[in-house]
């Protein structure tokens, strides 16, 4: 499927929510392996290959000025409570190429878990 061309690039930004599914539930919620598939929209997806993953621990907003700067250090590594996301460059049962990623921050005092979103859409080649 790779036309001479290493690197996917974006066709579609998207950063819409998703429903996930796993087989196996992560252990720790807010340490989520990659979800077996997602539903977005009307359509349901089974991720058949995990190309890639990653994690960012960058904060932001007011909670990137509320530690002391040794802790923010260990912080940007392992991430903190509520700070934090998991990206995954999947390809699902469709052929289609997509980043999925987990927000742990909390919405509100409601919903104090994390949200699963949809973030792009890629494709290799020209």
């Amino acid at each position: 499927m790779n036309a001479g061309n290493d690197e996917p690039r974006p066709i579609h930004f998207l950063d819409q929510s998703i429903e996930v599914t796993f087989r196996t539930p992560p252990a720790r919620e807010k340490l989520p392996h990659c979800p077996d598939g997602f539903i977005w929209g009307n359509h349901t997806y089974r991720v058949v290959e995990i190309l890639s993953e990653w994690t960012d621990f960058t904060r932001r907003g007011r909670v990137a000025r509320n530690m002391q700067p040794a802790h923010a250090a260990v912080a940007s590594h392992r991430g903190s409570l509520n700070v934090g996301r998991f990206f995954f460059r999947v390809r699902v049962n469709t052929g289609q190429i997509f980043d999925l990623y987990y927000d742990r921050a909390i919405k509100n005092v409601d919903q104090r878990k994390g949200q699963w979103f949809v973030y792009s859409e890629l494709t290799y080649g020209e």
